[in-house]
């Protein structure tokens, strides 16, 4: 109810223009879905699909439904690449990311023993068929996958894909792994030329399950005047 009255006080107060319409009926976190803003979406099965979001609906019901109220064209499901010790059903921000010149930014796993070195493999390949809603291909950035950290012997999902985008920076999170961290940020600085790119230690942060993007909220300027 609090992040719904978000947009309504915005709309009252002026701030946010257009029509607006409650679509209180259909379970959709932002984290759950990337835009290129021409008109595809990528999300992943295991997220969308989620037996307590939005079912009995059918993965093509959802599908329309995106299409319909977010203007898309193409929806793209992911089917592999959930991390260990994720609680958001595989949000897709944990390990895809849409970026300019029809970049996809995604999280590889190099290491044969790694629990997680066939889902990412899987990931990989799936990627590689994909097209956005023109038909073009993407070209494919991979970002290192942080060595395990844990909290009381779990496995916490650690990612560097949970990155924040703002006017002219990107916020990288960073685990204080130094080639790993390194090698993060020159990837990132790859699909964003021209823009700063900032680290910030998220070993805090992970222990909640989460990164930078996941604690983050984009607010319109006029909100700070």
């Amino acid at each position: 109810d609090k992040d719904n009255l978000i947009n309504r006080t915005l709309f009252e107060k002026g701030i946010l223009h257009g029509e607006r319409v409650d679509y209180d009926d259909f379970v959709l976190e932002g984290g759950s879905i990337e835009s290129d803003g021409r008109g595809t979406i990528l999300t992943t099965s295991m997220c969308l699909m989620a037996p307590h979001r939005n079912q009995p609906m059918t993965k093509e019901q959802i599908e329309q439904t995106l299409k319909e109220r977010l203007c898309a064209r193409k929806i793209i499901w992911l089917d592999h690449g959930q991390l260990i010790g994720d609680d958001t059903d595989g949000h897709i921000d944990t390990i895809v990311r849409m970026c300019p010149n029809n970049t996809l930014l995604y999280v590889g796993c190099d290491d044969e023993n790694d629990p997680q070195y066939a889902d990412f493999k899987a990931l990989e390949q799936q990627l590689k068929d994909v097209t956005d809603a023109d038909g073009n291909s993407y070209r494919l950035l991979k970002l290192p996958m942080p060595d395990a950290i844990y909290d009381d012997g779990d496995r916490l999902p650690a990612t560097y894909a949970n990155f924040l985008i703002l006017n002219g920076a990107v916020i990288v999170p960073t685990y204080n792994q130094e080639a790993k961290d390194a090698r993060a940020l020159e990837v990132v600085a790859e699909a964003f030329p021209g823009y700063d790119i900032i680290a910030i230690d998220s070993r805090t942060i992970v222990h909640q399950h989460g990164s930078i993007h996941c604690l983050t909220m984009q607010y319109p300027k006029e909100m700070y005047l």
